[in-house]
């Protein structure tokens, strides 16, 4: 089985921690590069800016509360982008608001989860959507 990659667009420290620690204990072997705004991830993705080398990941994280552009700008860009739309973007966010919910699935975000704030149900909910999505799904074709 290959490698998979997933991108974290997250600017909190400590859910950068937990979240590299749930994906260490992964039964899959992964790749997880971590980008603090949404400028980067934008970069990142278009292997632009410094990224020219990033391999295009199998898999997004994306928190809605990000520096620069804000987790949902950063979606939309990546859905209407012929090259990128395909890529999974999951939304893993501390917000609850229906109107986040809503706006994130109109741009046609794949789920929508809310960071617990616990550290165990932290953990517990990173593995759940590795188990999901990297286990049970099929990322790509190819």
């Amino acid at each position: 089985m290959k490698k998979l990659n997933v991108l974290l667009v997250e600017d909190n420290e400590g859910d950068i921690l937990l979240t590299r620690e749930a994906f260490e204990e992964s039964k899959v072997e992964i790749e997880l590069d971590v980008v603090k705004n949404g400028k980067d991830a934008l970069d990142f993705l278009h292997q632009t800016a410094g990224f020219s080398t990033t391999v295009r990941p199998d898999l997004i994280l994306l928190d809605l509360n990000i520096p620069i552009y804000n987790g949902l700008e950063v979606l939309k860009e990546i859905k209407q982008d012929v090259d990128l739309k395909k890529i999974p973007v999951i939304i893993l966010t501390t917000s609850s608001n229906p109107s986040d919910i809503s706006k994130a699935y109109e741009l046609h975000a794949n789920s929508f989860v809310t960071k617990p704030i616990d550290m165990v149900a932290f953990l517990q909910t990173v593995e759940s959507i590795q188990d999901f999505w990297l286990q049970t799904c099929v990322l790509s074709a190819s």
